[in-house]
């Protein structure tokens, strides 16, 4: 589920028997619930618009959705056999990387 950018993850309370969910990606912690689909969904946007507002309304910058960077520190060593690796490959270490994690998730 996405709103302006933002994503809403989902749970499931079987023994309230309602959704429960929150907006992914951020420190703040923003929160949203509903018994139907269609109220869950009302409820996250309506979390996002709110939480949007109330950053105007202190005068603060929102935390932004994931951007897609992500800086990862590691050894020399690594750094190098990686390079190699994608190099061998004919691709950009980025792509190599991003090649080899799609692949772990599925």
């Amino acid at each position: 589920m996405t709103h302006k950018g933002y994503t809403g993850t989902v749970t499931y309370d079987d023994e309230a028997e309602i959704f429960h969910g929150e907006v992914a990606g951020l420190r703040d912690v923003v929160t949203f619930q509903g018994t139907t689909v269609k109220e869950l969904k009302r409820a996250f946007r309506e979390s996002v618009d709110d939480y949007l507002d109330f950053c105007a309304q202190r005068g603060e910058e929102p935390e932004k959705p994931v951007s897609g960077r992500f800086v990862l520190r590691m050894p020399p060593d690594l750094h190098r056999s990686l390079i190699t690796a994608a190099k061998r490959n004919n691709q950009s270490l980025n792509a190599y990387v991003l090649d080899h994690c799609l692949a772990a998730s599925a």
